[in-house]
């Protein structure tokens, strides 16, 4: 059984993955057996997240492009499945985050994180499906958030494009789930991270945040590797749409 945790043979996409929580993924994946190939939109930043995961002993490569943009996503995929071969498992992780009080976010300041939060799940989602479909096999896993769940003041945009990315996963599972798919969201809580640097070095909100998660305290991203391998390892073939929140039970308390 323990076998079908294993990843041995398999290679990942981990968009967004030169730091933080895709950085971490990337590490528990290659740790677990994958090939992973790194992704960010600058050249320097995944040649040196490659460096360095290289030098732990691990099995990465990497591939620069923008989930932005349809049409270069589909042919880095291309590119990707021809020379290094077929992605067994994607993990859309690329996303960003907008503070502002709802009635002052701009137009442009809205689109910037539907482009990347939710349109980039589904440029990249939609180039690697074309091929995981013709080989009837694949694990995809969206990135999501509590905010895929709960809103909270002044993060407006994020909250609704994490919670159109929990949907999203579901309509890929209404779509793809019989043609060999298997896609599923992971759902982290309040990590230590540098999309949250504003919110840790707030002493406000880690005393609330303290409080309202029943853990007790704030999740290290290595923490999201075990659901993250499980969600992209043959132990979860018969789990389809779902997200798997990983937040030391913030949303299942009041």
């Amino acid at each position: 059984m323990i076998d079908s945790f294993r990843l041995n043979g398999r290679r990942a996409l981990i968009t967004g993955s030169v730091r933080g929580i895709g950085l971490a993924l990337a590490r528990g994946l290659a740790q677990a057996g994958a090939q992973v190939v790194l992704n960010g939109r600058d050249t320097e930043r995944a040649q040196g997240a490659c460096a360095l995961l290289r030098d732990e002993g691990l099995d990465v490569d990497y591939s620069v492009f923008d989930v932005t943009d349809h049409a270069a996503v589909a042919k880095a995929i291309d590119a990707l499945e021809l020379r290094l071969g077929p992605l067994d498992i994607l993990i859309n992780n690329a996303g960003l985050q907008h503070r502002q009080a709802l009635q002052d976010v701009s137009a442009d300041d809205w689109h910037r994180v539907m482009s990347t939060n939710l349109d980039g799940v589904f440029n990249v989602s939609k180039a690697v499906a074309r091929h995981m479909i013709t080989r009837r096999h694949g694990k995809i896993i969206n990135i999501g958030s509590v905010q895929s769940e709960l809103a909270r003041r002044s993060i407006a945009p994020y909250a609704a494009s994490k919670g159109a990315v929990r949907m999203l996963t579901r309509g890929m599972c209404a779509d793809w789930a019989g043609l060999g798919l298997q896609i599923n969201a992971l759902a982290p809580g309040y990590f230590q991270t540098e999309l949250n640097h504003a919110l840790v070095n707030d002493p406000a909100f880690c005393e609330w945040l303290l409080q309202r998660t029943p853990a007790g305290r704030w999740g290290n991203v290595e923490e999201l590797c075990g659901a993250a391998v499980f969600l992209a390892s043959s132990a979860s073939n018969f789990v389809n749409g779902q997200t798997l929140f990983v937040d030391g039970g913030l949303t299942s308390v009041v």
